[in-house]
Protein backbone atom coordinates (compact mmCIF):
# COMPACT_ATOMS: atom_id res chain seq x y z
CA UNK A 1 0.00 0.00 0.00
CA UNK A 2 1.47 3.34 -1.01
CA UNK A 3 1.67 6.18 1.47
CA UNK A 4 -0.86 8.98 0.97
CA UNK A 5 0.51 11.95 -0.91
CA UNK A 6 1.60 14.71 1.45
CA UNK A 7 0.62 18.07 0.04
CA UNK A 8 0.48 21.60 1.29
CA UNK A 9 -3.10 22.51 2.26
CA UNK A 10 -4.71 24.56 -0.49
CA UNK A 11 -6.29 27.15 1.77
CA UNK A 12 -8.20 30.09 0.47
CA UNK A 13 -7.51 33.39 2.16
CA UNK A 14 -10.83 34.19 3.79
CA UNK A 15 -12.46 34.12 7.20
CA UNK A 16 -14.47 30.91 6.98
CA UNK A 17 -13.45 28.39 9.61
CA UNK A 18 -15.07 25.65 7.53
CA UNK A 19 -12.22 25.62 5.01
CA UNK A 20 -9.52 24.87 7.58
CA UNK A 21 -8.15 21.31 7.62
CA UNK A 22 -9.05 19.14 10.59
CA UNK A 23 -5.54 17.72 10.89
CA UNK A 24 -3.28 19.26 13.51
CA UNK A 25 0.51 19.49 13.29
CA UNK A 26 0.99 21.00 16.76
CA UNK A 27 -0.93 18.65 19.03
CA UNK A 28 -1.10 17.48 22.64
CA UNK A 29 2.09 16.80 24.54
CA UNK A 30 3.30 20.30 25.30
CA UNK A 31 3.65 21.64 28.82
CA UNK A 32 3.02 25.31 28.42
CA UNK A 33 1.47 27.33 31.20
CA UNK A 34 -2.30 27.36 31.57
CA UNK A 35 -3.70 30.06 29.31
CA UNK A 36 -0.59 30.22 27.11
CA UNK A 37 -1.38 32.16 23.94
CA UNK A 38 1.97 31.36 22.31
CA UNK A 39 1.03 27.66 22.18
CA UNK A 40 -2.11 28.71 20.32
CA UNK A 41 0.02 30.70 17.87
CA UNK A 42 2.17 27.62 17.21
CA UNK A 43 -0.98 25.61 16.52
CA UNK A 44 -2.28 28.22 14.08
CA UNK A 45 1.08 28.42 12.34
CA UNK A 46 1.49 24.64 11.96
CA UNK A 47 -2.09 24.11 10.78
CA UNK A 48 -1.69 26.64 7.99
CA UNK A 49 1.80 25.50 6.96
CA UNK A 50 0.84 21.86 6.63
CA UNK A 51 2.92 18.67 6.56
CA UNK A 52 5.58 19.74 4.04
CA UNK A 53 7.21 22.03 6.58
CA UNK A 54 10.45 22.20 8.54
CA UNK A 55 10.40 24.22 11.77
CA UNK A 56 13.32 25.52 13.80
CA UNK A 57 12.80 27.08 17.21
CA UNK A 58 15.21 29.09 19.30
CA UNK A 59 15.67 28.67 23.03
CA UNK A 60 12.73 30.12 24.93
CA UNK A 61 9.53 29.05 26.63
CA UNK A 62 8.24 27.56 23.36
CA UNK A 63 11.34 25.37 23.24
CA UNK A 64 11.38 24.23 26.85
CA UNK A 65 7.63 23.60 27.13
CA UNK A 66 7.57 21.70 23.85
CA UNK A 67 10.38 19.22 24.54
CA UNK A 68 10.19 18.30 28.21
CA UNK A 69 10.21 14.69 29.45
CA UNK A 70 10.98 13.23 26.03
CA UNK A 71 7.67 14.47 24.69
CA UNK A 72 6.77 16.98 21.97
CA UNK A 73 3.57 18.34 20.41
CA UNK A 74 5.24 18.83 17.02
CA UNK A 75 3.97 16.53 14.27
CA UNK A 76 6.41 18.27 11.91
CA UNK A 77 10.21 17.95 11.60
CA UNK A 78 11.51 20.32 14.24
CA UNK A 79 14.93 21.37 15.52
CA UNK A 80 16.09 23.43 18.47
CA UNK A 81 18.54 26.24 17.73
CA UNK A 82 20.48 28.70 19.87
CA UNK A 83 18.80 31.71 21.43
CA UNK A 84 19.89 34.32 18.90
CA UNK A 85 19.99 32.18 15.77
CA UNK A 86 16.48 32.20 14.29
CA UNK A 87 17.57 33.99 11.12
CA UNK A 88 20.70 31.96 10.54
CA UNK A 89 18.88 28.67 11.15
CA UNK A 90 16.19 29.68 8.65
CA UNK A 91 18.72 30.57 5.95
CA UNK A 92 20.82 27.49 6.65
CA UNK A 93 17.82 25.15 6.46
CA UNK A 94 16.49 26.76 3.28
CA UNK A 95 19.94 26.70 1.68
CA UNK A 96 20.45 23.04 2.57
CA UNK A 97 17.12 22.05 1.04
CA UNK A 98 17.91 24.00 -2.12
CA UNK A 99 21.31 22.33 -2.44
CA UNK A 100 19.84 18.84 -1.96
CA UNK A 101 17.24 19.53 -4.63
CA UNK A 102 19.84 20.89 -7.03
CA UNK A 103 21.96 17.76 -6.58
CA UNK A 104 18.96 15.49 -7.10
CA UNK A 105 19.16 13.98 -3.63
CA UNK A 106 15.56 14.97 -2.82
CA UNK A 107 12.67 15.89 -5.12
CA UNK A 108 12.52 19.48 -6.31
CA UNK A 109 9.35 20.51 -4.48
CA UNK A 110 8.03 23.22 -2.25
CA UNK A 111 8.92 22.77 1.41
CA UNK A 112 8.06 25.48 3.92
CA UNK A 113 10.89 26.66 6.18
CA UNK A 114 9.74 28.41 9.35
CA UNK A 115 11.96 29.68 12.16
CA UNK A 116 10.29 30.98 15.30
CA UNK A 117 11.80 33.08 18.06
CA UNK A 118 10.70 35.06 21.10
CA UNK A 119 10.85 38.80 21.72
CA UNK A 120 14.13 38.36 23.61
CA UNK A 121 15.66 35.83 21.25
CA UNK A 122 14.49 37.65 18.12
CA UNK A 123 13.83 41.27 18.97
CA UNK A 124 16.93 41.62 21.17
CA UNK A 125 19.93 39.34 20.80
CA UNK A 126 18.75 37.66 17.60
CA UNK A 127 17.96 40.86 15.71
CA UNK A 128 21.18 40.70 13.67
CA UNK A 129 20.38 37.23 12.33
CA UNK A 130 16.82 38.28 11.48
CA UNK A 131 18.25 41.20 9.53
CA UNK A 132 20.69 38.99 7.64
CA UNK A 133 17.97 36.48 6.75
CA UNK A 134 15.63 39.18 5.46
CA UNK A 135 18.34 40.47 3.15
CA UNK A 136 18.96 37.12 1.46
CA UNK A 137 16.38 36.88 -1.33
CA UNK A 138 17.70 33.55 -2.67
CA UNK A 139 15.70 31.53 -0.18
CA UNK A 140 12.07 31.11 0.79
CA UNK A 141 11.61 31.30 4.55
CA UNK A 142 9.33 32.68 7.24
CA UNK A 143 10.49 34.01 10.60
CA UNK A 144 7.72 34.16 13.22
CA UNK A 145 8.42 36.17 16.37
CA UNK A 146 6.07 35.36 19.25
CA UNK A 147 6.03 38.37 21.55
CA UNK A 148 5.10 37.75 25.18
CA UNK A 149 6.97 40.91 26.21
CA UNK A 150 9.60 39.38 28.48
CA UNK A 151 12.25 36.71 28.82
CA UNK A 152 9.55 34.32 29.99
CA UNK A 153 11.75 31.22 29.97
CA UNK A 154 14.12 32.51 32.66
CA UNK A 155 11.72 33.98 35.23
CA UNK A 156 10.33 37.05 33.43
CA UNK A 157 13.17 39.50 32.89
CA UNK A 158 12.55 42.68 30.91
CA UNK A 159 13.24 42.55 27.18
CA UNK A 160 13.47 45.35 24.65
CA UNK A 161 9.80 44.68 23.94
CA UNK A 162 8.56 44.90 27.52
CA UNK A 163 6.06 47.78 27.85
CA UNK A 164 7.07 50.93 29.66
CA UNK A 165 6.63 50.71 33.44
CA UNK A 166 5.90 46.97 33.61
CA UNK A 167 7.09 45.02 36.63
CA UNK A 168 9.51 42.18 35.81
CA UNK A 169 12.07 40.23 37.83
CA UNK A 170 14.67 42.93 37.10
CA UNK A 171 12.33 45.96 37.14
CA UNK A 172 10.37 45.72 40.40
CA UNK A 173 8.27 48.50 41.84
CA UNK A 174 9.27 49.78 45.27
CA UNK A 175 8.53 52.49 47.79
CA UNK A 176 11.41 54.66 46.60
CA UNK A 177 10.97 54.08 42.86
CA UNK A 178 7.55 53.18 41.58
CA UNK A 179 8.60 52.95 37.92
CA UNK A 180 11.93 51.21 37.22
CA UNK A 181 11.43 50.17 33.60
CA UNK A 182 11.81 53.32 31.50
CA UNK A 183 12.13 51.99 27.94
CA UNK A 184 9.27 52.28 25.48
CA UNK A 185 8.57 49.05 23.60
CA UNK A 186 10.69 48.36 20.53
CA UNK A 187 8.70 48.28 17.26
CA UNK A 188 10.38 45.31 15.60
CA UNK A 189 8.02 44.67 12.64
CA UNK A 190 8.20 48.30 11.53
CA UNK A 191 11.96 48.38 12.12
CA UNK A 192 12.51 45.33 9.92
CA UNK A 193 10.07 46.46 7.25
CA UNK A 194 11.63 49.92 6.91
CA UNK A 195 15.19 48.63 6.92
CA UNK A 196 14.83 45.70 4.51
CA UNK A 197 13.26 46.85 1.24
CA UNK A 198 13.95 43.51 -0.46
CA UNK A 199 11.87 41.64 2.12
CA UNK A 200 8.62 40.66 0.42
CA UNK A 201 6.21 40.42 3.35
CA UNK A 202 6.04 41.79 6.90
CA UNK A 203 3.10 41.56 9.31
CA UNK A 204 2.02 42.37 12.85
CA UNK A 205 -0.65 40.06 14.26
CA UNK A 206 -2.32 39.02 17.51
CA UNK A 207 -3.07 35.67 19.10
CA UNK A 208 -6.56 37.01 19.78
CA UNK A 209 -7.44 37.16 16.08
CA UNK A 210 -6.77 33.65 14.85
CA UNK A 211 -8.10 33.91 11.30
CA UNK A 212 -6.15 37.11 10.69
CA UNK A 213 -2.99 35.43 11.99
CA UNK A 214 -3.48 32.33 9.84
CA UNK A 215 -4.11 34.48 6.78
CA UNK A 216 -0.83 36.30 7.41
CA UNK A 217 1.15 33.10 7.86
CA UNK A 218 -0.37 31.68 4.69
CA UNK A 219 0.37 34.88 2.74
CA UNK A 220 3.97 34.83 3.96
CA UNK A 221 4.41 31.23 2.82
CA UNK A 222 2.69 31.84 -0.51
CA UNK A 223 4.64 34.95 -1.50
CA UNK A 224 8.01 33.31 -0.93
CA UNK A 225 11.33 34.99 -0.30
CA UNK A 226 12.30 36.13 3.20
CA UNK A 227 9.18 37.03 5.20
CA UNK A 228 8.44 38.07 8.80
CA UNK A 229 5.36 37.82 11.04
CA UNK A 230 5.14 38.98 14.65
CA UNK A 231 2.37 38.01 17.07
CA UNK A 232 1.32 39.60 20.36
CA UNK A 233 0.80 36.85 22.98
CA UNK A 234 -0.48 37.56 26.52
CA UNK A 235 1.44 35.56 29.14
CA UNK A 236 -0.41 34.78 32.41
CA UNK A 237 2.77 34.00 34.32
CA UNK A 238 4.69 37.07 33.25
CA UNK A 239 1.82 39.55 33.15
CA UNK A 240 0.11 38.35 36.34
CA UNK A 241 -3.51 37.75 35.39
CA UNK A 242 -6.01 34.90 35.57
CA UNK A 243 -5.24 32.45 32.72
CA UNK A 244 -8.89 32.57 31.68
CA UNK A 245 -8.33 36.17 30.54
CA UNK A 246 -5.56 35.46 28.02
CA UNK A 247 -7.64 35.71 24.88
CA UNK A 248 -9.62 38.65 26.22
CA UNK A 249 -6.41 40.59 26.88
CA UNK A 250 -5.09 39.88 23.38
CA UNK A 251 -8.27 41.36 21.92
CA UNK A 252 -8.24 44.27 24.39
CA UNK A 253 -4.74 45.26 23.29
CA UNK A 254 -6.10 45.75 19.76
CA UNK A 255 -9.26 47.48 20.96
CA UNK A 256 -7.12 49.96 22.91
CA UNK A 257 -4.82 50.55 19.92
CA UNK A 258 -1.74 49.19 21.71
CA UNK A 259 -1.40 46.29 19.26
CA UNK A 260 -1.93 47.28 15.63
CA UNK A 261 -2.95 44.72 12.99
CA UNK A 262 -1.13 45.47 9.74
CA UNK A 263 0.89 43.88 7.00
CA UNK A 264 3.06 45.03 4.12
CA UNK A 265 2.98 42.94 0.94
CA UNK A 266 5.49 43.89 -1.74
CA UNK A 267 5.68 47.44 -0.38
CA UNK A 268 1.92 47.94 0.06
CA UNK A 269 0.86 48.67 3.65
CA UNK A 270 -2.55 47.33 4.70
CA UNK A 271 -4.50 47.44 7.96
CA UNK A 272 -6.84 44.59 8.96
CA UNK A 273 -10.02 44.03 10.91
CA UNK A 274 -10.63 46.15 13.98
CA UNK A 275 -7.47 48.17 13.38
CA UNK A 276 -8.67 49.14 9.91
CA UNK A 277 -11.95 50.34 11.40
CA UNK A 278 -10.00 52.41 13.92
CA UNK A 279 -7.80 53.92 11.21
CA UNK A 280 -10.89 54.76 9.13
CA UNK A 281 -12.59 56.34 12.15
CA UNK A 282 -15.48 53.85 12.21
CA UNK A 283 -14.54 52.53 15.68
CA UNK A 284 -13.10 54.42 18.63
CA UNK A 285 -10.21 53.04 20.62
CA UNK A 286 -10.88 51.99 24.19
CA UNK A 287 -8.90 53.68 27.00
CA UNK A 288 -5.61 51.93 27.72
CA UNK A 289 -6.64 51.72 31.38
CA UNK A 290 -9.09 48.97 30.40
CA UNK A 291 -6.08 46.90 29.37
CA UNK A 292 -3.51 47.95 31.96
CA UNK A 293 -5.75 47.57 35.03
CA UNK A 294 -6.36 43.89 34.26
CA UNK A 295 -2.69 42.94 34.75
CA UNK A 296 -0.70 42.66 37.93
CA UNK A 297 2.46 43.90 36.24
CA UNK A 298 0.82 47.35 36.03
CA UNK A 299 -0.89 47.26 39.46
CA UNK A 300 1.54 49.89 40.78
CA UNK A 301 0.53 52.47 38.14
CA UNK A 302 -0.75 55.78 39.46
CA UNK A 303 -3.19 57.87 37.41
CA UNK A 304 -0.27 59.90 36.04
CA UNK A 305 1.37 56.74 34.74
CA UNK A 306 -1.77 55.69 32.91
CA UNK A 307 -2.14 59.21 31.48
CA UNK A 308 1.44 59.04 30.18
CA UNK A 309 0.85 55.63 28.62
CA UNK A 310 -2.39 56.84 27.03
CA UNK A 311 -0.68 59.95 25.65
CA UNK A 312 2.01 57.87 23.96
CA UNK A 313 -0.60 55.62 22.33
CA UNK A 314 -2.63 58.68 21.27
CA UNK A 315 0.47 60.17 19.70
CA UNK A 316 1.02 56.98 17.73
CA UNK A 317 -2.50 57.14 16.34
CA UNK A 318 -3.01 60.86 15.88
CA UNK A 319 0.42 62.24 14.99
CA UNK A 320 2.21 59.44 13.17
CA UNK A 321 1.94 59.33 9.38
CA UNK A 322 1.12 55.61 9.59
CA UNK A 323 -0.41 54.63 12.98
CA UNK A 324 1.63 51.93 14.67
CA UNK A 325 4.12 51.77 11.81
CA UNK A 326 5.82 55.06 10.96
CA UNK A 327 6.53 57.78 13.51
CA UNK A 328 7.59 60.60 11.17
CA UNK A 329 5.53 63.73 11.87
CA UNK A 330 6.84 65.91 9.05
CA UNK A 331 6.46 65.12 5.37
CA UNK A 332 8.61 66.56 2.55
CA UNK A 333 5.80 69.09 2.05
CA UNK A 334 5.82 70.35 5.63
CA UNK A 335 4.40 69.23 8.97
CA UNK A 336 1.06 67.48 9.15
CA UNK A 337 -1.69 69.89 10.23
CA UNK A 338 -2.62 67.77 13.24
CA UNK A 339 0.94 67.22 14.46
CA UNK A 340 2.40 69.04 17.42
CA UNK A 341 0.88 66.94 20.20
CA UNK A 342 2.88 67.22 23.39
CA UNK A 343 3.25 64.04 25.37
CA UNK A 344 3.38 64.67 29.13
CA UNK A 345 6.46 63.43 30.87
CA UNK A 346 6.03 60.96 33.73
CA UNK A 347 5.91 62.59 37.13
CA UNK A 348 9.19 62.80 39.01
CA UNK A 349 9.52 63.41 42.74
CA UNK A 350 11.39 60.17 43.43
CA UNK A 351 8.64 57.84 42.25
CA UNK A 352 10.07 57.23 38.80
CA UNK A 353 13.72 57.46 39.73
Amino acid sequence: MTAPEMTIPDLEINRRLTILPMQEFYTSGHRTCQGCESALVMRYMAKVAGPRTLVTGTTGCMYVANTSYNSTPWALPWAHTQLGSAGSSAVGTAAALKALMRKGKIPDERINVIAFCSDGGGGDMGLATLSAALQDTRYNLLILLYDNESYANTDIQASGMTPWGAVTAFTPSGSQMRITHHRWKKNVPALLMAGHPTGRYFANASSGFGMDLMEKVRTALDVGGPTFVQTHDPCPKGWDFDPRMSHELAILAVECGITVLWDCLEGELRYQGLTRQQVDGAVKRRPVADYLRRQGRFAHFADDDIDFFQARIDEMWEDWILPGVLRIKQTPFGPRPESGRSVPEPTEGGNHG
